[in-house]
């Protein structure tokens, strides 16, 4: 009987450590694609323009632009990486999801 509870304990306490950061992540996501959804195109300038940043001798450059060129890559890899593409797991969700597959394998 002890154990019966005790593992039901265990298991509220994990599914808490999953429910609660999905809930927060779904939250965020979806503020984050309202306001700043970036279509594919403009996307792919974005990528474009890294690329063109990354490929030019800034040897010759002044410590100015050389700033600018630093700031401008800063914004674009924060407008790539707030555009909402990917999924996101916490570790909690992790570990539920491989102890529901060791219990039912």
């Amino acid at each position: 009987m002890k154990t019966i509870k005790r593992l039901q304990k265990t298991i509220f306490i994990f599914l808490m450590a999953v429910i609660l950061p999905i809930q927060s992540s779904a939250m965020v996501s979806d503020t984050v694609t309202n306001s700043k959804a970036i279509s594919e195109e403009s996307a792919t300038r974005m990528i474009n323009r890294l690329e063109e940043i990354k490929s030019m001798n800034r040897t010759d450059m002044t410590r100015e632009t050389k700033r600018a060129l630093r700031k401008e890559v800063k914004s674009i890899k924060k407008e790539l990486a707030n555009s909402g593409r990917g999924v996101y797991l916490s570790v909690g969700a992790i570990i539920i999801i491989v102890l529901l597959l060791i219990l039912i394998l």
